[in-house]
């Protein structure tokens, strides 16, 4: 079951007791967050190979820039887009970052919900993920709203209502050109921020635990932001509206409730250059040839077009085969 219809069909509030207080409190999760989902006018199911491909965009060298900042749209004011754990998982350790669990299956799913403003620059997120033995559909306790347009040394504009103070995301290696630094801000949901405000938790352990729950998000939004880059392409991606009319008829005449239609996009097909040359120069001036290793992908942008080196093994076990891939997409004067 798709992580959508887990949240959707999901009526059961997390309650929690403090341990400081001894007091019940219901926090916001995945079923008050049912009717957003149910209600997101586009609902947009990553497959395998283009949850690879926005992780590895995301994660590789000048991929996270503002560089990119302007071509990226949420193409609604409400969206909810979700992924298979797996892939996103292995690409993830292909870039040196684990975040293996022992309660992950094959099966877990992650997800986000977007509501933003009618241009797509600006808005907030949640992200969910279902996992354990049962799937169970969770929602993360940190939020984080955006304005793409946010100019150097200026903060991005808070949604209204937000009253709770908000925190950044910086990557020293990018400096002031960080998108995710410069355009994003944190903050606990009002109900996670009272329950930890009332935990009595000393200043280390508030830190390590923000820390922790920052991580349920942080690393998502690249993957998203490569997503919705794609998405805006002028081939744009393969996409396959599925809507279930013929089997929700049956389900509901077995008392289940329907399952929400929603678009299966995959990548493109990418164009490959498959080069196998013989180091018979190399050999010749005495030169051994490259062994085998990987090679880092990165982006370059150039007007209205994007250039990325795919990541991809560079030498051969016998010093001879070479594998490039190089992907070109071009976007529309915006």
């Amino acid at each position: 079951m798709k992580l959508a219809d887990r949240i959707a069909q999901c009526r059961t509030p997390f309650v929690i007791a403090c341990r400081a207080s001894g007091r019940t409190r219901t926090l916001n999760n995945a079923a008050e967050c049912a009717r957003d989902v149910s209600s997101a006018p586009i609902r947009f199911v990553l497959s395998d190979d283009l949850t690879r491909l926005c992780t590895a965009l995301a994660y590789s060298k000048g991929a996270r820039t503002i560089a990119c900042a302007d071509l990226i749209r949420i193409p609604a004011e409400s969206v909810w887009v979700e992924w298979p754990s797996g892939p996103w998982q292995h690409e993830l350790s292909l870039h040196a970052i684990s975040v293996d669990h022992p309660g992950y299956s094959p099966g877990d799913r992650r997800g986000a919900l977007f509501r933003g403003s009618k241009d797509g620059r600006r808005g907030a997120l949640r992200t969910f993920w279902s996992g354990g033995v049962e799937g169970e559909a969770l929602a993360g306790c940190i939020e984080a709203y955006f304005d793409l347009d946010t100019p150097q040394g200026e903060e991005p504009e808070p949604p209204l209502g937000w009253s709770f103070s908000a925190h950044r995301v910086f990557d020293p290696a990018h400096g002031s050109s960080d998108m995710l630094g410069r355009c994003f801000r944190f903050r606990y949901e009002p109900s996670w921020q009272q329950y930890y405000d009332e935990a009595g938790l000393h200043p280390e352990q508030r830190a390590a635990l923000w820390r922790h729950a920052l991580g349920t998000i942080a690393l998502d939004i690249p993957v998203l932001c490569a997503f919705f880059l794609l998405l805006s392409t002028r081939a744009g991606l393969p996409q396959s509206p599925q809507s279930f009319e013929r089997l929700n008829r049956s389900r509901a005449k077995a008392g289940k409730a329907p399952l929400l239609a929603h678009i299966d996009v995959r990548a493109p097909l990418l164009p490959e250059c498959l080069a196998h040359e013989r180091d018979d120069e190399g050999a010749a001036k005495g030169r051994r040839g490259p062994r085998l290793h990987h090679v880092r992908g990165h982006l370059v942008r150039r007007g209205a077009e994007l250039f990325w080196r795919v990541p991809h093994l560079r030498g051969h076990a016998r010093f001879g085969a070479v594998r490039t891939r190089t992907v070109t997409w071009t976007f529309g004067a915006h």
